[in-house]
């Protein structure tokens, strides 16, 4: 992720000062707490909204509320009241396919004017309905009146649009802007326009039936009156950017509304289903679900999962690649819409201010206007040590999952660019492994997964310098040319695919002897640029786990100190452990638990048949999601010990949802069951399957291998686990391996 720890010192800077400041470039400000807020989330496509519990937007310092469009603020303040008071929040939650939002809200005690009580409270009920479909959001407004006679109250609904870029809103001020063009208003409805220095007018249409009392360009005022006992409804559209007034707007909402479940119900028909006899997993595994359908977004190449909300909704090449790796399992239509818009936006020629350099795939993509004049670097930005030989995994593992030959040779020129750009530009000093270093000083200053200022470092807590050579990343680079290796042998190109594994085996023995460390039992963190180990217990040796990079006799040690107490907080692994130097369990990424962090390493202890161990881990952070608003992993929580009878500590600013988090407690099923495939045979492989204890029974449905499908029950008895094949088509068939 861009994001490196707050520092409200630097908010008064502008773009260039901050760049130049590597430690705080482009941190997010942590002057509000969005766990404390508890926002409710809507999103499709190429656009978001963040509301509060009564469905209001309240901008203010740090406040993500509002709705965007490509990386601007198109709603910057969103307020209902009644009678010149804000209503009683009753409830307020969105649906479990993330389609919609419902607020309940109740008049409080009104006064008249000569102070006495006109109104008791909670006789006048409000619901506010509202979706986000095609870069509109949509809301009605039912008014219920529950006293014995008629009232008549006044509804107000304020607005604005500040047009603000997404960095702004993330604390960097910018010392020119454009202009704000004159507000349009008509009888019903409001056109709100910018125009940025990237001559690009950005604009919002507000459209309102039926008409209001009174309509300026910041409010909207409707007097109604309602019997005893009946109701009246009022309806909103807010549209980003060009929008033709609706002929009727109560019929487009309900027919919008149908698109819009219609949608969300085909996006989650993908891949295969997870029922079991825990309710509560039940509805982790229904949100995930949902949470991966709604950040996916639908491009030329297929669906692409967006990083998170609020601050990473767009693509990023890490974080997609590790979701569809979690997800592919269930849903190999992931994998193949991110390598294919992956392949399409690799990197083709050198270009410093976007760190890009041939056969290099995206870290970000940015479409706001300060990505534009290039007052952040992000535009299209290349700044990420481990995309490519993620990607080049990913290209493997689809095979691996799909036997999708065709697709994969269509992809070929890409995927052996990146294997040209591993040995050409990843290796900086000519050392056999792969290094990072920024091409100027407003690229990212670290550019792997942990890209915080300090998150590299030494024992004595000092900043490694660079070039630095991770160790996450060389497990990634060994997995890159085992899938490379695959790939050519089902290509026909026998002499590269042994070439590609005899580099495989010998960095494997290369990396223990330049990472291991007998003292920490552990690998280390990192090299850093004079080859000087950073000798610190990291969760990143759990990746080296992960690809199999690992030699065998290495693995026990790693788990061990891995699940010690120093690094197993109760809900998860540390992604540093509270022995080291610059361990923060208030840190982003020095202490905190990132649940995709530690997906990784379960799937890691798995492979080498620490399943366990990998329950261990799904038991915490399964445990850690049912305290957790609307049962949804976050990006990461803080790293406290697990205390009886209380939930996680959460961290001010993580996104929610986050679609490596979300697709966490499914990748964790796989790992828990020793699933895998075999599409030469059409198999389902379950190794020495184990389900926690929170689990008595699962079912997984509609997994597919080749042209077939199978439905498999597991039933936990005591230590160990029955497999009951429940219906299958085609050919697919279930193989036990002890």
């Amino acid at each position: 992720m861009t994001l490196s720890q707050p520092n409200p010192a630097m908010a008064d800077l502008d773009p260039g000062q901050m760049l130049s400041q590597g430690q705080t470039q482009f941190f997010i400000p942590a002057t509000a707490s969005l766990a404390e807020r508890r926002p409710r989330t809507l999103k499709h496509d190429e656009s978001f909204a963040v509301f509060d519990h009564s469905g209001d937007a309240i901008a203010g310092p740090g406040s993500p509320e509002g709705l965007y469009h490509r990386d601007t603020r198109h709603l910057s303040h969103l307020y209902l009241t009644v009678n010149g008071l804000r209503p009683i929040l009753l409830s307020s939650a969105v649906r479990d396919d993330n389609t919609m939002l419902t607020c309940d809200l109740a008049n409080p005690d009104f006064f008249g004017e000569d102070g006495r009580l006109a109104v008791e409270h909670d006789l006048i009920h409000l619901r506010r309905t509202r979706f986000l479909w095609r870069g509109a959001v949509y809301e009605r407004v039912t008014v219920r009146n529950f006293d014995a006679e008629e009232r008549t109250i006044q509804v107000d609904i304020g607005f604005a649009a500040d047009f603000a870029d997404l960095f702004e809103i993330r604390g960097m001020t910018r010392l020119r802007r454009g202009v704000t063009r004159d507000p349009d208003v008509g009888e019903a409805q409001v056109r709100l326009s910018y125009v940025g220095r990237d001559d690009l007018e950005r604009s919002t249409h507000i459209q309102f039936e039926p008409a209001p009392d009174q309509l300026t360009s910041t409010s909207a005022r409707f007097d109604v009156t309602v019997p005893a006992g009946e109701r009246c409804t009022l309806f909103m559209r807010i549209c980003c950017n060009e929008a033709e007034p609706a002929a009727s707007l109560s019929f487009e909402f309900l027919k919008t509304l149908r698109e819009a479940m219609q949608g969300a119900k085909q996006a989650q028909a993908r891949g295969g289903s997870i029922r079991s006899s825990n309710a509560l997993f039940n509805e982790v595994s229904r949100r995930s679900f949902s949470d991966i359908a709604m950040l996916s977004t639908e491009t030329d190449y297929g669906p692409y999962p967006y990083a998170g909300i609020p601050w990473f909704s767009t693509v990023f090449g890490r974080d997609a690649i590790i979701t569809a790796l979690e997800m592919l399992w269930l849903d190999p239509a992931l994998a193949r819409g991110v390598l294919g818009y992956l392949a399409a936006h690799q990197a083709t020629s050198f270009d410093p201010a976007a760190d890009a350099e041939p056969g290099k795939i995206l870290h970000e993509v940015r479409r706001g206007e300060m990505a534009e004049l290039g007052e952040v670097p992000f535009r299209h930005y290349y700044g990420s040590i481990d995309s490519t030989p993620l990607f080049i995994m990913l290209a493997g593992a689809y095979l691996d999952r799909t036997g999708d030959i065709g697709f994969l040779h269509s992809n070929m020129p890409q995927i052996e660019a990146a294997l040209t750009w591993i040995d050409e530009h990843g290796d900086r000093d000519g050392d056999g492994f792969v290094e990072y270093g920024r091409l100027t000083d407003q690229g990212l200053q670290n550019q792997g997964w942990k890209d915080s200022h300090d998150s590299v470092f030494h024992a004595d807590g000092s900043i490694a310098r660079g070039p630095i050579a991770l160790a996450e990343v060389q497990a990634y680079v060994y997995g890159a040319w085992q899938a490379a290796a695959s790939l050519f042998e089902a290509a026909g190109d026998a002499v590269r695919a042994t070439g590609y594994r005899a580099r495989a085996d010998d960095l494997r023995h290369r990396f223990d002897a330049a990472f291991f460390d007998a003292t920490l039992n552990t690998y280390v963190l990192a090299l850093d640029g004079d080859k000087r180990p950073c000798r610190v217990r990291a969760s990143n040796a759990g990746h080296v786990l992960y690809t199999g990079l690992a030699l065998d006799e290495r693995a026990a040690a790693v788990v061990s100190t891995l699940m010690a107490p120093a690094s197993f907080s109760g809900w998860g692994v540390r992604t540093v452990a509270s022995t080291e130097a610059r361990y923060n369990p208030m840190s982003y990424h020095n202490g905190s638990i990132w649940p995709h962090d530690n997906a990784l390493i379960a799937a890691g202890f798995s492979r080498y048949g620490f399943r366990r161990e990998a329950a261990r881990i799904f038991e915490g952070l399964f445990s850690a999601a049912t305290y957790v608003d609307l049962m949804r992993l976050p990006e990461l929580f803080c790293g406290f010990p697990r205390r009886r009878s209380q939930g996680p500590t959460f961290y001010p600013v993580a996104c929610s949802p986050q679609a490596w988090s979300a697709a966490t407690p499914l990748s964790l099923v796989q790992s828990c069951l020793g699933l895998g495939f075999d599409v030469a045979k059409d198999e389902i492989c379950l190794r020495e399957p184990i389900m926690p204890a929170f689990l008595q029974q699962l079912t997984v449905r509609g997994l597919q291998i080749g042209a077939g499908a199978v439905d498999i029950g597991f039933d936990r008895m005591e230590d160990k686990v029955v497999v009951r094949p429940l219906g299958r088509s085609g050919s697919a068939r279930i193989v036990t391996i002890a």
